[in-house]
């Protein structure tokens, strides 16, 4: 989830995101890490979007907050579309990361994924800002493959977790970490449908609210 805001001086369109970490395995390096792997990831294409007739520079701007003191009734109670709140521990209950929905504010983080590749956590703030897997889940011959392609994804061999393995073979499928934001994913969005206030701010996502326990 976020807040959107035209600043229309300096043809710039911002998504603001402060991102709260909590749980037995979050530290404060780790969730500025996270952070910046998110913002790294979705200002990589440059984009700009078309919006009231303007062309804007599209810029994420994430914050990554250790927050050791958060408590429940602090995320049932937040009316700030800017905050997202995440546990991370060692082990998750599905044995792999998620959000809590398709346009959400909360989700549960497992810590080895988001060692293992730096895509995973803006994988998963892509669903919270609107974005599902896409339909078609073999993409041999299109190249690298896009953000939100999850794991299991069919893909050309340099893409694979093993180059050389056949398809079928252990390998042979998506290497999460050769994923990235495409402008496919930011056309995705579909910024210039959102509802902007006569201050030039808009809401991407919904509130969730979820807090969760440790598994």
């Amino acid at each position: 989830m976020g807040e959107v805001e035209i600043i229309s001086g300096r043809g710039l369109l911002v998504i603001h995101a402060s991102l709260f970490f909590y749980g037995r395995a979050a530290t404060e390096d780790v969730s500025r890490q996270i952070a910046e792997d998110i913002a790294q990831h979705w200002n990589q294409p440059g984009s700009r979007v078309q919006l009231r007739q303007q062309l804007y520079q599209l810029h994420f701007a994430m914050e990554g907050i250790f927050a050791p003191w958060l408590t429940p009734p602090m995320v049932y109670e937040n009316t700030n579309p800017r905050n997202n709140y995440f546990r991370i521990e060692n082990e998750s209950p599905v044995e792999v990361s998620f959000v809590d929905g398709i346009g959400c504010n909360t989700g549960y983080f497992k810590l080895a994924n988001l060692l293992q590749t730096s895509t995973t956590a803006a994988h998963e703030y892509g669903h919270s800002i609107g974005l599902q897997h896409p339909a078609n889940l073999d993409i041999r011959g299109k190249g690298i493959p896009g953000i939100m392609y999850p794991r299991g994804t069919i893909v050309d061999q340099p893409y694979q977790y093993n180059p050389a393995a056949q398809l079928g073979e252990p390998g042979s499928t998506i290497n999460p970490h050769t994923r990235k934001v495409m402008q496919q994913d930011i056309d995705n969005l579909q910024l210039q449908m959102l509802s902007f206030n006569q201050d030039g701010f808009a809401v991407l996502g919904d509130f969730t609210s979820i807090w969760h326990q440790a598994f």
